[in-house]
């Protein structure tokens, strides 16, 4: 245990942490696909949403034709104010197509849509639905710090579980990546970036204010794409991170669509574009070699922090997945940032009466 402050206001839980936050002025958003619905995971998470007595639960859902029937269907058998949005219905696609809004889907452009639909709120608490250890005052914890100087909240924690460390994308890919990057820059958004314990977290706060005004990336990216809007809206001063303790997330495959790999190559672009945004130019053409030894680095440091906790540690097979991770480093491509809801002209009205249309067609 720790008490130590970093360059943005860290929030401790010593044990028992549960602020209380009027939480009828907050919105929770959900992001969830298909695999997601049913599972022991986001049945813990759904029925603890009825203690938190939140102004509404959005739950943006990517899912198949012949599942989303099934899946709202489950959903509302939880005691909470649930308000289903099947991301990729007809009826939805269909409207941001018509404002020049379509392309590629994913986690970014789900949670972009729900906040068409967050209501008459203050704050917004985002949280995956794939977490095994959720409790209910997680979600006070994020939202806690907006009530004071913060308007942008971080959820960090210990990725072990069955005697091994998890979060190897944060551990082998953005950590060395952003040190690497530190190392030949002086520059306030690396630091930014680095001062997060665990800037990969599916779980974060922020006002809604802030929210509407981020550009957000439609597919992997989404959490460090928020930071880069964070840092260019609040900056250190406005933002905070939060213990949430040891959270257990289901684990994804390395191969794959929504595998390690090609999640690598959506972070990996995100950052480089944040900092680019930010007036860095980074030295592409020897950035992947420099990262992979720095890379290697953290591997070794992971290793004896392991060996010292008696985990299971598989140095030879965290190398190969800083090689994998190395190949997704490199200029970022064309900009395929939604924009701020604020600055479109899509009204929150179509999107609920689309979502609608979508759910009562639903078979």
């Amino acid at each position: 245990m720790d008490y130590t402050q970093e360059r943005i206001a860290t929030l401790h839980d010593y044990g028992a942490a549960d602020p209380d936050i009027p939480a009828h002025r907050a919105a929770l958003v959900v992001p969830m696909t298909d695999r997601d619905a049913g599972s022991l995971s986001a049945d813990r998470l759904f029925s603890s949403v009825s203690d938190l007595q939140v102004g509404s639960v959005v739950v943006p859902i990517r899912a198949p034709p012949g599942r989303i029937r099934s899946i709202v269907d489950w959903l509302m058998d939880f005691d909470a104010p649930l308000q289903p949005l099947w991301c990729n219905g007809p009826a939805v696609t269909s409207l941001v197509a018509d404002h020049g809004l379509d392309g590629d889907g994913g986690k970014g452009r789900d949670v972009w849509l729900a906040l068409g639909l967050l209501g008459d709120v203050d704050v917004v608490a985002f949280h995956d639905a794939d977490v095994r250890t959720h409790e209910a005052r997680d979600v006070r914890k994020l939202l806690a710090p907006l009530g004071g100087d913060a308007s942008f909240t971080k959820a960090y924690y210990a990725r072990v579980k069955d005697g091994r460390l998890y979060g190897r994308l944060f551990r082998l890919l953005y950590e060395p990546l952003v040190a690497t990057l530190e190392r030949e820059h002086a520059a306030r958004i690396l630091a930014y970036l680095g001062a997060f314990r665990y800037a990969l977290s599916g779980e974060f706060a922020m006002t809604t204010d802030l929210a509407t005004g981020m550009r957000i990336p439609p597919q992997w990216g989404l959490e460090v794409g928020m930071l880069g809007e964070a840092f260019r809206t609040v900056g250190f001063d406005g933002t905070a991170q939060v213990d949430l303790g040891r959270y257990e997330h289901d684990h994804r495959a390395v191969s794959g669509p929504s595998g390690l790999s090609t999640m690598a190559s959506g972070v990996a672009q995100t950052v480089l574009r944040v900092v680019e945004d930010a007036g860095i130019d980074p030295a592409y053409d020897r950035l992947a070699d420099r990262y992979e030894r720095t890379a290697r680095r953290y591997v070794r440091q992971y290793g004896a922090d392991a060996r010292f906790n008696g985990l299971s540690y598989d140095e030879s097979a965290e190398r190969e997945q800083v090689r994998v991770y190395r190949d997704a480093i490199g200029a970022p491509g064309p900009d395929h940032r939604l924009p701020a809801w604020s600055e479109t002209d899509l009204e929150s009205e179509a999107l609920r009466a689309a979502t609608r249309t979508d759910l009562d067609r639903a078979q």
